[in-house]
């Protein structure tokens, strides 16, 4: 523990117990993916979607002008990026081939959705389950992948790593994070050619993957082309307004959730001499949002379950994850500070990484 009653490292030795000794304990409903609960759920997210649009469009003009309207704004544009993001959380859920037993279903849900929210659906798809198989390994890991203490920077810790630039760096990070990830491949795996996610000849696809980005691009093109059309009838600032702002808040969901289920100044990264694929998808921290946790699905306090068991679904995850932690014991991973002081933390301390024993690699505050 430290001196705020924080744990310096996570287990992380190979664990006493398997994979079919965790599934044995997870009671086998957990598995089912049922198509009406989960439309239930996509079918909630929507008209939360709608209920948002309808109040902005039809009462909105009627605010005094011009602090209450922009409260009102703004308080439109946090909720329903919030709702959105539930959205984009059952494509998410598609990709995973976790809405239902049909994977033509899944994936056509899955690729309306994401095109919808400017997300390549099989792009991210294909990228995502080789970080679920990579989960943690510094070589071949997709997301996260940290840098290591021998790539320090002395401009970036006298010049970046300040309080200002610590500031404009997290604002940065939540703002454009995600489109840095999929367009330029920021905080990815390192290729040694230009990789991203809209670019079919990326090297982060196989050849036989390469006609599913073309797919995924279309889509996304196809949203623009509406988003364009609707900007030339409504006016650029409506559509700004009323799905640009929100957009941007969803995706600083996706960045934040996902940034802190991998960031943890207690994780452990691995190289290829120590990292097992359980011990990988181990190394990951479930987080507590609050009232948030039922909006965005509980992706984020079931996320150690979710790379364990990718395929069951967000109903059925609280479940799975509290049968399982007897099992696990000290190999579950939980921190339950307040989400925004982690995030702030976890950006100061979890820059780069240094070896510790063996293969094993922590992230290191000491700059």
């Amino acid at each position: 523990m430290d001196a705020g009653g924080r744990m310096i490292k996570f287990q992380h030795s190979k664990p006493p117990f398997t994979l079919g000794e965790i599934k044995k304990a997870i009671p086998p409903h957990c598995f089912h993916r049922s198509i009406l609960r989960s439309s239930f759920y996509l079918l909630r997210d929507l008209t939360a979607v709608f209920i948002f649009y309808y109040i902005a469009t039809n009462y909105f003009h009627l605010l005094p002008q011009p602090l209450p309207s922009y409260l009102a704004w703004l308080l439109y544009s946090a909720c329903q990026g919030t709702a959105l993001f539930g959205v984009w959380l059952i494509g998410h859920e598609c990709g995973h081939h976790a809405f239902s037993v049909y994977q033509w279903l899944d994936d056509s849900v899955g690729l309306i959705l994401h095109s919808a929210l400017l997300t390549p659906y099989f792009s991210f798809k294909i990228s995502h389950r080789r970080h679920h198989s990579n989960t943690s390994s510094l070589e071949r890991d997709e997301a996260y992948v940290p840098k290591l203490m021998s790539e320090r920077s002395y401009y970036f810790d006298k010049y970046l790593e300040n309080l200002p630039c610590r500031l404009i760096r997290v604002t940065i990070r939540l703002a454009l994070g995600w489109y840095l990830y999929i367009c330029f491949n920021m905080a990815g795996r390192k290729y040694d050619r230009f990789a991203s996610h809209f670019h079919p000849q990326s090297p982060i696809y196989s050849d036989r993957e390469r006609i599913q980005v073309v797919v995924s691009d279309v889509g996304v093109f196809a949203m623009v082309c509406f988003l364009s059309y609707l900007a030339t009838v409504k006016g650029l600032g409506w559509v700004v307004c009323m799905y640009g702002v929100p957009l941007l808040i969803m995706n600083a969901y996706v960045v934040l959730t996902t940034y802190l289920q991998h960031t943890h100044i207690a994780l452990p990264h691995f190289d290829s001499s120590e990292w097992e694929w359980l011990r990988g998808a181990l190394a990951t921290v479930d987080r507590d949002y609050g009232f948030l946790n039922n909006i965005i699905h509980n992706i984020s306090d079931t996320h150690v379950l979710h790379h364990l068991f990718s395929a069951i679904p967000h109903y059925h995850a609280k479940e799975a994850t509290k049968a399982i932690q007897p099992i696990l014991g000290n190999y579950y991973n939980f921190d339950g500070t307040p989400i925004l002081k982690a995030y702030w933390r976890e950006s100061k301390e979890c820059i780069y990484v240094e070896r510790g024993k063996g293969g094993v690699f922590w992230y290191s505050n000491k700059l």
